[in-house]
């Protein structure tokens, strides 16, 4: 079986798109979207509409008093179809209304785990945490019998633009760095919302499959010329009228902009500018290794901004920036958030 850190969503759904199921599927993690795709894609890809009136076996974890029932749900066979599929929603909870406790009512499932039915998909989903039953993910993953998908939420800033990039591709699109960043920073790190749109973009991309900043702007609602992606562009070359532009309209436009996103695309920068500055290995590999991305033109454009501030300016840059972040939050602070980000502003622009 493969490991963990090899288990990506994408993959993961392609693969049971392409029916090359496992008998046991375990599906834990903070973030729930990830676990409710995968579970109706093994649904949709197992079975036709007309076999799951027969074949699939709904079972939420505080109904379920004795896991030995579930089990004996697993070893039945199909009818008039090659599947059955059993899911259990809410694992979390398995166990612990009838005071068995979590852990040791779903180990149970590690003897079924050895030597599951080929004919039964077996999906756990275990959402907000990670699964506690130990010994069945062991099971499972001695026995080569599923598969064990940790579902972890998104961070903010560049996790999220890789999180859209490879789902862009997933489509069979491409975009360019501004639209990506676009689309990344003010969507931000809801994954739903994230998917949500690019989807529609998807339906929306001309005969080229190139998702570009005027689709963006024109079906999302995002200005291609006033967005955090222009106002990095702007501080990294000190551009101080085109930085001040973009502030104006974030001001005219709260909703659309949030501080606090903002901030964090900035931080997010700054700290990307100042491992490139002292980093040792200037190499386009080692650049790319150490800033975390694939993007020749984004190791340039940080190369190019690296001439306009030097070490000891990332430092306080990224000083403010965290400053800000928390006077943003009503902490120290009475001001605006609009004001606060317009004195930012003026501070990296002389730092």
């Amino acid at each position: 079986m493969a490991k963990k850190e090899d288990v990506t969503f994408l993959g993961l759904l392609s693969s049971i798109k392409s029916k090359n199921f496992k008998p046991i599927y375990v599906l834990h993690g903070e973030e729930s979207y990830y676990i409710d795709r995968l579970e109706e894609a093994i649904v949709q890809s197992a079975l036709t509409p007309d076999e799951q009136d027969f074949n699939l076996n709904i079972i939420y974890g505080a109904d379920i008093n004795d896991i030995r029932n579930v089990i004996s749900i697993c070893k039945q066979y199909p009818a008039m179809a090659q599947y059955q599929v059993v899911v259990i929603r809410e694992a979390q909870v398995v166990g612990k209304l009838n005071n068995k406790g979590n852990a040791n009512e779903l180990n149970q499932l590690k003897h079924y785990a050895t030597q599951p039915l080929a004919s039964t998909i077996l999906v756990v989903c275990n959402k907000g945490e990670a699964i506690k039953g130990k010994e069945f993910v062991d099971a499972v993953k001695k026995n080569n019998t599923g598969v064990i998908f940790r579902s972890d939420k998104l961070r903010e800033g560049r996790p999220v633009e890789l999180a859209a990039m490879e789902y862009i591709k997933s489509l069979g699109c491409t975009i360019d760095d501004k639209a990506l960043s676009m689309i990344a920073s003010n969507v931000g790190n809801d994954i739903s919302r994230l998917y949500t749109e690019i989807d529609k973009l998807k339906i929306l991309v001309s005969d080229n499959n190139r998702i570009t900043p005027e689709l963006i702007e024109k079906n999302i609602g995002i200005s291609k010329d006033y967005n955090n992606f222009e106002l990095e562009e702007a501080l990294s070359k000190r551009n101080a009228k085109k930085a001040f532009e973009i502030i104006n309209y974030y001001e005219k436009n709260p909703k659309s902009n949030p501080t606090v996103v903002t901030v964090s695309v900035l931080f997010s920068y700054f700290s990307k500018l100042l491992i490139y500055r002292t980093t040792s290995d200037k190499s386009q590999e080692g650049l790319m290794a150490a800033l975390a991305t694939k993007s020749a033109y984004r190791i340039k454009k940080i190369g190019e901004a690296s001439r306009y501030y030097s070490t000891a300016a990332c430092v306080n840059i990224i000083s403010w920036i965290r400053e800000c972040d928390i006077k943003s939050k009503g902490i120290g602070s009475r001001q605006e958030s609009s004001a606060l980000l317009r004195e930012l502003i003026y501070k990296i622009l002389n730092a």
